[in-house]
């Protein structure tokens, strides 16, 4: 029994929480602290096994948790897009709708505002109460002359000197 919680002990838990650890980073966007720590918990491992046994089980034990831990991720981010990981309150439930940029500026056709900015020739126009980033039709607008609109193309609102 004491040879076990000296010698094999050690080895489970670091090999166990640097498996963890590795798992955890799945969930935490970037490469950082659980991600580093349980890459060196691992090493740890493999040194404490190869010091106890030897580099060739080292080594078999290092590429066992490398496939479960593979094996671990897949099925995690698996049941993340299509188990009932999906539901957890790990992930997003819902998305924000993002506005179509078409439909935001189809209405501003020949409408009339107010330049809030230079236009040399991008600036910003108050048109019907909102600010709208505009593009001078090649003529320099000073700010607060009134403007028309001349073109709408996708979020592209071209104007002129009203």
């Amino acid at each position: 029994m004491e040879s076990f919680l000296v010698n094999i002990l050690p080895l489970v838990l670091s090999y166990a929480a640097g498996a963890g650890l590795i798992v955890l980073e799945v969930f935490i966007p970037g490469f950082g602290l659980p991600g580093i720590s349980g890459i060196l918990l691992l090493a740890l491992g493999t040194w404490l096994t190869a010091r106890a046994f030897a580099l060739g089980p080292a080594i078999l034990v290092l590429v066992i948790v490398v496939i479960l831990l593979t094996i671990a991720i897949i099925f995690i981010l698996r049941s993340a897009t299509k188990g009932k990981l999906r539901s957890s309150p790990f992930f997003l439930k819902e998305k924000e709708p993002v506005p179509d940029e078409k439909e935001k500026f189809t209405n501003l056709d020949g409408k009339t505002g107010t330049a809030l900015t230079a236009l040399r020739p991008a600036g910003i126009g108050l048109i019907e109460g909102k600010r709208i980033d505009v593009v001078a039709d090649g003529e320099f607008i000073e700010a607060n002359e009134p403007i028309v609109v001349t073109l709408v193309k996708g979020n592209r609102v071209v104007v002129k000197n009203a």
